[in-house]
């Protein structure tokens, strides 16, 4: 039976199906950053337990990260205390953990691609609303919170609702001085900002696959803002040259790439929605 990419990967990963049709999703990977993860820890730690894949954690302070010179002293007590927390939690727990100071530090949703952390058909997440970013990359990538948080670390599973699936076809080329900002924009303008609640939305068409990493990270993480909690690109050539070689890839690249060539949607693949854009006529959009 023809699939969509968001079916291929979400039916991957179903470890069980309830009577009320939520499915317990098996997790592969976690973005643990500092706003989120305090309570999650607490809760480990009452009841017990201990991190249970440690390497399919990567943690990372973004949020209350000072833009001054971090090699002084945090100013703000609230920040100061989260990343300290984090770093205890990290390191009680013996988690991958890259120091606010570090060069490698950023932004927890750049940080996951930049490793080779974020990975084609893989489930993906964090305790932030944006992690559907990672959807550029193939992933099911969605926002969690504090105590789905705790339970991923637990457990690597979680009973979220199943999506429908929209299609948004962009054919064409943008005209000059229009990106995918101006797209996702757009969608928003056309469907309002709750028109996607309920939806995984994957976005294709030539206009989609001539786009660089970079501006389907943009244009999957801006789904949340219509009311998606996944936004979702398939995987090309692009994607495969951006991950190769990079610190988290797979030692087997070429047979993950052979799998992830699988993943995106068949053609007969059933839409709830579709929605069609002409590239050229997407104007520059003001929020």
């Amino acid at each position: 039976m023809a699939a969509t990419l968001y079916d291929k990967v979400w039916a991957a990963h179903a470890v069980k199906t309830y009577a009320d049709g939520n499915t317990l999703l098996y997790i592969d990977r976690h973005l643990v950053q500092e706003v989120s993860s305090p309570q999650a820890f607490a809760q480990l730690d009452l009841a017990g337990k201990q991190v249970w894949r440690r390497d399919a954690h990567l943690c990372v302070a973004d949020h209350a990260v000072p833009t001054t010179d971090r090699s002084k002293a945090i100013d703000d007590p609230q920040a100061r205390a989260q990343i300290s927390r984090l770093e205890e939690n990290t390191a009680k727990h013996h988690l991958h953990y890259v120091p606010f100071t570090h060069a490698r530090q950023g932004i927890v949703h750049v940080i996951g691609p930049e490793s080779g952390f974020t990975q084609p058909g893989t489930t993906l997440v964090c305790g932030d609303s944006h992690t559907c970013t990672h959807g550029a990359f193939g992933a099911l990538a969605f926002g969690i919170g504090t105590s789905e948080c705790a339970a991923v670390l637990a457990t690597q599973c979680l009973r979220p609702s199943t999506a429908r699936n929209m299609r948004v076809w962009v054919e064409g080329e943008f005209a000059p001085g229009v990106g995918t900002k101006d797209l996702i924009l757009a969608l928003i303008a056309r469907i309002g900002t709750s028109g996607a609640t309920g939806f995984a939305v994957e976005f294709a068409g030539p206009a989609i696959g001539a786009l660089s990493m970079e501006a389907r990270m943009t244009l999957c993480n801006m789904s949340i803002e219509a009311g998606a909690r996944d936004g979702m690109i398939a995987p090309d050539r692009t994607t495969f040259d951006y991950i190769r070689g990079r610190e988290f890839a797979p030692g087997d690249f070429d047979s993950s790439v052979e799998r992830w060539e699988k993943l995106p949607s068949d053609d007969g693949a059933r839409y709830d929605q579709v929605r069609v854009f002409a590239a050229a006529d997407i104007a520059p959009q003001v929020t």
